[in-house]
């Protein structure tokens, strides 16, 4: 079995993986610069975009490709690949279909996903058809970004005014003070499953990146049961018709006990690892399974676990398991170092989260700072 891989920079989340499952690994990339090359069995340097890609699944002859995508901006042509590949090669790709990825990537174009399907989301206007009156604070929204880009919280009438011109064509979102909210879907062959509901904080006026945030799964709030996020989201996905892995972010209000969807990404979330620890199912290695044809949503179900996962941003923290051999948690109580050179994290897996305060403790990572 040959899978061709485009992008190299996640592909060290899923070499173990392939490797332990004896596949052949076919990977490209545009950067020769770029990690994880070596990991794969045979690599290719090829132009930006789709096309090279193209090429090296039909040379190779491979039997399905995995797109590793953690960006927005290449989905479109990524999705455009997908077609050719499947309508005129009969060749899988495990990535979401064209519509799907229109709708997720534009912001005004998901709003009225939700709206259409009563899906509660924050109140909005068109900056570009509408003068501005919503109470502020507002976040401005241009109609494509992601992680915090394209994005702007405007707390009075004079911050309004300095930044409202470069936000034209964007949308203005009613700022909703809460509790934010990620969930990943698995999706394929028409089934979905949705897996963990993840804590990513409290929402700020001033814009804090979720990787500078201390993140928790599963999800322990009053007034709100996992279980509807896990049932919205896994309806969200059935309408958006996605494929392979998708992220969902929500706000839950605890005034009002209302739970808002915000965004959808198609494409692998950061919140992978926290995802794994606390179900042990591994989002990126499904996808792997995907390819393979050996899917089943069923036992997937079946092998979702409850333990309790923490995430701490720390720098850069010098330890040799900080390598592609020891992304896997093992047992009930273990931890992993990811993410690049001043933007390391460690994902703790414990019985409890006292348990994982402690080992995070342990290991001299000071999290305090982060409460």
């Amino acid at each position: 079995m040959k899978i061709l891989f485009v992008g190299a920079r996640l592909f060290e989340d899923i070499a173990l993986y392939v490797k332990n499952k004896g596949i052949t690994s076919i990977l490209t990339e545009s950067n020769p610069d770029s990690k994880n090359l070596e990991l794969a069995d045979v690599q290719y340097i090829v132009p930006r975009g789709m096309e090279g890609p193209k090429e090296v699944a039909l040379k190779e002859d491979v039997d399905a490709v995995v797109p590793l995508i953690g960006i927005d901006k290449p989905l479109i042509e990524v999705a455009k690949f997908k077609k050719d590949l499947e309508d005129n090669y009969g060749l899988p790709v495990v990535a979401s279909p064209l519509n799907a990825v229109i709708t997720a990537r534009d912001k005004q174009k998901t709003k009225e996903l939700f709206i259409k399907n009563k899906i509660k989301t924050p109140e909005f206007i068109d900056i570009s058809k509408n003068q501005l009156k919503q109470e502020l604070p507002v976040v401005l929204k241009k109609l494509e970004g992601q992680g915090g880009s394209g994005v702007k919280i405007a707390t009075n009438n004079a911050d309004l005014e300095d930044c409202i011109d470069d936000f034209k064509g964007a949308i203005a979102e009613k700022f909703i003070p809460g509790i934010e909210i990620s969930i990943e879907v698995l999706r394929y062959d028409e089934k979905a499953v949705p897996l963990v509901p993840v804590y990513k904080g409290r929402t700020t006026l001033d814009c804090i990146h979720p990787l500078d945030k201390l993140k928790t799964a599963p999800l322990e709030v009053d007034n709100l049961n996992n279980e509807y996020i896990r049932g919205k989201a896994s309806e969200i996905a059935n309408i958006l018709g996605s494929e392979g892995n998708i992220d969902i972010d929500i706000i839950f209000d605890e005034k009002d006990s209302i739970s808002y969807f915000i965004e959808i990404n198609t494409r692998l979330s950061g919140t992978r690892y926290l995802t794994t620890a606390s179900t042990t199912v591994n989002p990126v290695n499904e996808l792997v399974d995907m390819a393979l044809g050996e899917w089943n949503p069923k036992t997937v179900e079946k092998r979702i676990k409850k333990y309790n996962a923490l995430e701490i941003p720390i720098g850069n923290y010098k330890n040799e398991k900080n390598n592609y051999k020891f992304r896997n948690f093992n047992g009930k109580n273990s931890w992993v170092i990811h993410g690049p050179s001043d933007f390391q994290r460690i994902t703790i897996r414990a019985e409890s989260f006292k348990k994982a305060f402690k080992t995070a403790e342990e290991l001299n990572i000071d999290y305090t700072k982060f409460l």
